[in-house]
């Protein structure tokens, strides 16, 4: 009998499997109704709901991303809420098309009930993003 992940466990699997370019894993880290806020997504939703919603989004960021992800400096933060925690670090992002290395700072609120995450509000440095991609969003 296999045991419940606990938060801390699966906020360091959700960022392994990011990390290592797992994308189509990451669902499975989520509630059938999880919700996830990307509080500065500056060009898509900024509200996903579901993990069929999720697992689309993962796929589809797997297909379009030219980006190899090394987390680094991570700080897991336990709060006063046991199914709270709060995780902050920073990205060495690599866009493997033009060689271009960024910092993304990353901050991330997640919400694990039974060993899933049910609700995560993510904060990452878009600005960022959009540098290292080369996109300006409108």
């Amino acid at each position: 009998m296999s045991e419940t992940r606990s938060p801390r466990e699966v906020s360091h699997a959700l960022l392994d499997a990011i990390t290592g370019g797992r994308f189509a894993e990451l669902d499975r880290l989520y509630a059938e109704d999880a919700v996830v806020e990307m509080v500065f997504e500056p060009v898509g939703p900024r509200r996903v709901e579901g993990r069929a919603a999720l697992r689309e989004r993962f796929l589809a960021l797997a297909e379009r991303t030219p980006l190899e992800l090394d987390a680094r400096n991570v700080v897991v933060r336990a709060t006063d809420d046991p199914e709270v925690i709060v995780t902050e670090w920073d990205y060495r992002a690599r866009n493997r098309a033009t060689g271009r290395e960024e910092t993304v700072a990353n901050l991330q609120v997640l919400r694990v009930r039974d060993g899933l995450i049910v609700h995560s509000r993510d904060f990452h440095d878009h600005r960022a993003l959009t540098r290292l991609l080369g996109t300006v969003p409108e």
